[in-house]
C-alpha cells in the first residue's frame, strides 16, 4: 500500500515511518511532506496515495486547509498532539485520529481497521488479517527513552537526570524544565520533540502548555465540562487542565 506522511517535525514523520515498515513491510512511504502549501503541490502533480498519513497542525496552517483546495478520496489518518480537533478531522475523510506520541499499538489498530474498511467494500472475499502476525511485530526492543537532558546555567552546563525533573513548560515561546525542587532551565526543544524522547509510562502531555512527569502530579480535581484540574509540585503559576476527551487516557495513565 502507498502511503503518503503530512508531517513538519522531522522526529515524529521519522518515528512514523519506522513504526509503519515495522507494523507492515508492504507499506510504501512515497514522501514526507511538511506543509499545507507543498502538500497541495504534491497531491496536484502526483498520483494520489492509497493512505495519508496527516499532522493537522503544520508549518503554514492547519491540514484541514489541503482538504478546500484538492479533492482527496483515500482514507486519511489524523496525527495530532492536540485532541481540539477530532470532530473536524471526521468531518473529511478520517478513519482515525492519532494523538501524539504515536502508540504503536494504537497505529497498529487503525491500519487493522483500513484493513477491515476496505475488505468490507471489496467484492472478491480476501484472506484474514494475521492477527497473531500483526502482534508478534510489537515484540520489538522497547525504545532508548532519554535518561537525561544537558542544560545552560550561564558559562557552565549541567545534566538533569530524567528523575529530577518534575515537568516541562511553554512559557512565552520557550519551554522550561522546571525540576522537583524548583529549578528552571530553558530548553532547545519543542515540547512535541520532548514528548517523543521521554518514557510515556512516566511523563504526560496535559495539554499544549504542560508535560509532566508522574511523581509531580500532586492532585486533580474535576473541573467544568468534563475537564479536570491538576495541581503541580513545585505549583505552576497558572492553571493546569486536561481536556474532556484526554481526561479518560490521563485517568488511565495514573491508574498504570
Amino acid at each position: 500500500m502507498k502511503v503518503l506522511l503530512i508531517e513538519d517535525e522531522a522526529p515524529a514523520a521519522r518515528r512514523l515511518k519506522k513504526l509503519i515498515s515495522e507494523i507492515d513491510p508492504e507499506f510504501e512511504v512515497l514522501d514526507i511532506i511538511d506543509s499545507v502549501e507543498d502538500a497541495v503541490k504534491w497531491l496536484n502533480i502526483h498520483q494520489h496515495p492509497e493512505l495519508v498519513f496527516m499532522d493537522i497542525q503544520l508549518a503554514d496552517g492547519l491540514s484541514f486547509e489541503i482538504f478546500e483546495q484538492v479533492k482527496i478520496t483515500q482514507p486519511v489518518i489524523f496525527t495530532t498532539a492536540y485532541d481540539d480537533y477530532m470532530l473536524q478531522a471526521f468531518k473529511v475523510n478520517s478513519i482515525d485520529y492519532l494523538l501524539k506520541p504515536i502508540n504503536k499499538y494504537e497505529l497498529l489498530k487503525s491500519i487493522k481497521k483500513l484493513k477491515e474498511i476496505k475488505q468490507a467494500y471489496t467484492e472478491e472475499p480476501k484472506p484474514a488479517i494475521d492477527i497473531s502476525a500483526l502482534i508478534n511485530s510489537l515484540k520489538q526492543p522497547s525504545k532508548q527513552f532519554k535518561s537525561r537532558f544537558l542544560v545552560k546555567i550561564g558559562d557552565k552546563l549541567i545534566s538533569v537526570p530524567e528523575e529530577e525533573i518534575a515537568y516541562f513548560t511553554a512559557e512565552d515561546k520557550s519551554v522550561l524544565l522546571v525540576t522537583s525542587k524548583n529549578k528552571r532551565f530553558v530548553m532547545d526543544y519543542t515540547l512535541d520533540e520532548l514528548e517523543q524522547q521521554l518514557n510515556p509510562d512516566k511523563f504526560f502531555r496535559l495539554n499544549r502548555q504542560f508535560l509532566a512527569r508522574i511523581t509531580a502530579i500532586k492532585e486533580i480535581q474535576n473541573y467544568f465540562n468534563g475537564k479536570l484540574i491538576v495541581f503541580l509540585k513545585p505549583e505552576s503559576p497558572q492553571n493546569v487542565t486536561v481536556s474532556r476527551e484526554k481526561n479518560p487516557a490521563f485517568k488511565k495513565w495514573l491508574d498504570e
